[in-house]
């Protein structure tokens, strides 16, 4: 059945009112957008003209989908991030402003590498922390590395999207295994590797646990099961006296400088979100005598 564009979006707000009480209207004004291409302004312009039967049909399983809680990013299928529109699905996870932290401390210091730096950006995901540092450090060399190959298509998407072809490659990179000798070596390796620890898992918000990658996630039984083996596996992977850039979870931060020193590692920075939370750590491979 075929409806204006105004009660389209009327019966998603309707709809979704209970659940997302006074965003109920914002939601149904993107969802509506999103099944029909157009903005917001059009679909108040056109809010008498009939939407297509197509139209109509993706709306309302737009609604459902959100009514089952499924995140707006994957429904959207993009999501806004460090001034880029990124494509996202359910292969990867939505950047969050928790990863602009590591993000930020990781550009801050690429900035002031030696000209042309190659950075890797491992457990990349969407490619979104290595393709911000692209796009602000204008000679850096990036490459996204990811154990996903799913993960890899959307971020060879992303790179063709942010038109940085030039600079960025995506590899094919385990980050639980030793660093293979064709990556070469990188000044700096920044990641947000999965840090949540087993017990936490079990608590997650549905919205995160029942849609986000699992791979993504899981860091083992204490969270720490990937800087562990970054720290042993890809040391070697970078040049003297290079950076490792981590972001990390809630209260994470003494056990992963620990662990950052005990494999020859002094701590540059750690830097502390909005919410005065600790989240990310710069630090500087030490130099052998």
């Amino acid at each position: 059945m075929v409806k204006t564009y105004s009660d389209l979006y009327l019966d998603a707000r309707r709809a979704l009112l209970k659940q997302e009480g006074e965003f109920a209207a914002n939601v149904a004004r993107e969802l509506v957008c999103a099944a029909s291409g157009k903005t917001a302004e059009q679909i108040i312009a056109d809010r008498e003209l009939y939407a297509s039967e197509e139209i109509c049909e993706l709306s309302q399983s737009f609604v459902k989908r959100r009514l089952q809680g499924e995140p707006m990013p994957y429904i959207l299928g993009q999501w806004d991030f460090y001034g880029m529109t990124l494509e996202l699905t359910p292969d990867v996870l939505i950047p969050r402003d928790d990863t602009m932290v590591v993000t930020e401390l990781a550009i801050k210091k690429a900035l002031y590498l030696e000209q042309n730096p190659r950075i890797l950006d491992l457990c990349t995901g969407s490619g979104c922390i290595g393709l911000a540092i692209a796009r602000r450090v204008k000679d850096a060399r990036v490459t996204l590395g990811d154990v996903s190959q799913a993960a890899l298509r959307i971020a060879r998407r992303n790179i063709t999207h942010q038109n940085l072809s030039a600079r960025v490659k995506c590899l094919p990179v385990d980050a639980l295994q030793p660093a293979t000798a064709f990556l070469g070596s990188f000044d700096l390796i920044v990641s947000n590797p999965p840090y949540i620890s087993d017990a936490q898992m079990l608590t997650l918000d549905p919205s995160v646990r029942d849609f986000e990658p699992q791979i993504a996630l899981r860091g083992g039984a204490d969270g720490l099961d990937f800087y562990r083996a970054i720290i042993t596996n890809y040391s070697a992977a970078l040049q003297p006296g290079g950076y490792f850039c981590f972001e990390f979870g809630m209260n994470q931060e003494d056990a992963v400088c620990e662990l950052l020193r005990g494999g020859g590692f002094e701590i540059v920075e750690l830097k502390k979100d909005t919410a005065d939370i600790t989240r990310a750590v710069l630090a500087r491979k030490r130099e052998e005598d």
